[in-house]
């Protein structure tokens, strides 16, 4: 007489699918050799996995309800509805299935330590059952706990136009994600739509939360883009205030001018200058600058910082005229 191997997993003939994993969940850790050193262990656990790989396959299972192990192994009369001979022999790794069904880990370890750590030879496989459950959302039923991966952190750039009105912009990520059957894996992009709010800081951060990778044994980590300014060909940003540098000749700078300062909308300010303008003097133009996050109905200040453009070389006759006009210091 042949296997049986519902017997093996010890449940019932017509049996769930459920069932059949549950039960294969519990042997198989009642039997594995790193927590069973019993004379035997090692061929069992390759016996309950062997069962399992049958029932879990349906074809292989209806030949067995049928036919049993022989007529499962070829030697009945098998018939696979053609009248042909169905010929199954074992060949999988059951360590290599074990670590399949748990999602790559080893549940002792989650649970009792590494094999050189916790006692596992004492705990009983009930007693993991009635602490840790029979359900749970790891591989198999088995309640692994994940755990979340960092955030997956990108540079957005935007320009001070873009910080100005505000935006929105698309950006299209690749993750992979988890296929129904809770083990394999595919790829698949997805659009994230990113509102740039008036005003917004460099460093600002939008949050995508749980649109990383996905496996059997992680939480997605959350997307997370970084607001960075975009040099401005004009414009240098400071907070909610913009700086325009102002480059103006010695003689202005000494004798008094008036410049025209460009505006972030694309008008002119123009600023006059009767005192003597020192390098890094600045003018404030109110309300000239960029919407504060908070209010944005309200703006910061243009700053005009003056640069003295001094000459690279003087004639003798321009020097003895300096010297005359200038005081000595």
């Amino acid at each position: 007489m042949g296997k049986d191997y519902y017997e093996i997993l010890g449940i019932k003939k017509g049996a769930s699918e459920e069932e059949i994993k549950k039960a294969y969940r519990k042997q198989a850790l009642r039997y594995h050799p790193d927590k069973n050193k019993s004379p035997g262990a090692e061929d069992k656990f390759k016996e309950i996995a062997e069962a399992y790989d049958v029932l879990s396959d349906a074809k292989k299972k209806d030949i067995f309800d049928r036919f049993g192990e022989e007529g499962l192994k070829g030697n009945g009369p098998s018939s696979g509805g053609d009248g042909g001979t169905f010929s199954y022999t074992f060949q999988g790794d059951p360590h290599a299935m074990f670590s399949e069904f748990f999602g790559g880990r080893n549940p002792f370890d989650q649970f009792f330590g590494s094999r050189n750590g916790g006692n596992q030879e004492d705990m009983d496989t009930d007693d993991l059952f009635s602490r840790f459950g029979m359900g749970g959302s790891g591989m198999g039923g088995f309640p692994l706990k994940k755990h979340q991966d960092p955030p997956v952190v990108h540079d957005l750039q935007v320009t001070i136009d873009e910080i100005l009105a505000g935006c929105t912009k698309k950006m299209k990520i690749s993750r992979k994600r988890l296929n129904p059957d809770g083990r394999t894996l595919r790829t698949e992009d997805k659009i994230l739509e990113l509102q740039i709010k008036k005003g917004w800081k460099e460093g600002t951060k939008i949050t995508f939360p749980k649109e990383g990778d996905e496996t059997p044994t992680n939480i997605p980590a959350d997307v997370v883009f970084v607001l960075k300014d975009k040099p401005h060909p004009v414009f240098k940003r400071d907070g909610s205030d913009i700086i325009y540098p102002a480059k103006i000749s010695l003689r202005d700078a000494l004798c008094g001018s008036t410049i025209n300062a460009p505006t972030l909308d694309g008008r002119t300010v123009p600023i006059t200058t009767t005192d003597i303008v020192h390098p890094g003097m600045k003018r404030r133009i109110s309300g000239e600058g960029l919407p504060y996050p908070k209010r944005p109905d309200r703006r910061g200040d243009l700053i005009v910082e003056f640069e003295v453009k001094f000459p690279e070389r003087l004639s003798q006759s321009a020097r003895d005229t300096i010297a005359k006009v200038l005081p000595p210091s």
